[in-house]
């Protein structure tokens, strides 16, 4: 089943495309749930500005419910977790959490505190066993084949090249946020009483791991706040 999809993507992709443009995200919500059914998934991070994508999850009238993922680290800040509790309560989701097969202590032990070298070569190995191997192998337990993010154009300069649907990994990533600008965020999260990400309050943009998120500055603000600005991306969103 999975390789004549893949094949029917390569053949289609730009046609795909074309067709999300002049879609709302909600819309391309259905669309994924309606071209793939059970392959199809919703990613999250609980982060800043995660509860847009959820709640239009949420209000979506389908047949069945659409699996989240949420991808655990098990570094996130205390304000993540008791903020991810608050989402799932007040929307009634049913969030399946993917973990490394590595205990944050036992991958200390084996490797060290890979984000405190400054190394982008250490980073991209703590990424890889805390995120993307989880996340992946998520995704291969349940023949996931499309999976959607909230990612924005504006975020990265990785980002602003992605289209609504590209392969990652060969699966396809689908962005129904994609375009979408912070008002839009804002404006979406007040018109349905969204709550705020505690840290939010505290100045942060964007946030991740404890150890490697840090409120807005005068010099630096968004994407540039992560990772000690060493990178932007976690790879989740890459091929590489």
């Amino acid at each position: 089943m999975i390789e004549k999809i893949q094949k029917e993507i390569q053949t289609n992709l730009r046609k795909y495309n074309q067709e999300l443009e002049d879609i709302k995200p909600k819309e391309m919500l259905t669309w994924g749930y309606e071209k793939f059914d059970n392959q199809f998934a919703i990613t999250t991070s609980f982060g800043i500005q995660s509860s847009v994508l959820l709640d239009m999850v949420s209000k979506l009238r389908l047949q069945k419910k659409i699996k989240i993922f949420w991808i655990d680290t098990g570094y996130l800040p205390p304000e993540t977790y008791h903020y991810a509790e608050k989402l799932i309560n007040n929307l009634s989701l049913e969030v399946e959490v993917l973990q490394s097969e590595l205990s944050p202590a036992r991958m200390e032990a084996k490797y060290g505190k890979l984000w405190e070298t400054n190394k982008e070569s250490d980073l991209d190995k703590y990424h890889e066993l805390r995120k993307i191997k989880p996340l992946e192998n998520g995704l291969a337990k349940y023949d996931i084949f499309c999976w959607a993010s909230g990612v924005r154009s504006s975020q990265t300069e990785n980002r602003k090249k992605m289209k609504f649907l590209d392969v990652i990994r060969q699966r396809l990533s689908l962005r129904p946020l994609l375009s979408w600008t912070n008002k839009d965020i804002f404006y979406y999260m007040e018109e349905n009483k969204l709550p705020a990400h505690p840290l939010f309050f505290k100045g942060y943009s964007t946030v991740g791991d404890w150890h490697s998120s840090s409120p807005d500055g005068i010099k630096t603000k968004g994407r540039n706040t992560r990772f000690g600005g060493i990178k932007q991306e976690c790879g989740i969103h890459t091929n590489k």
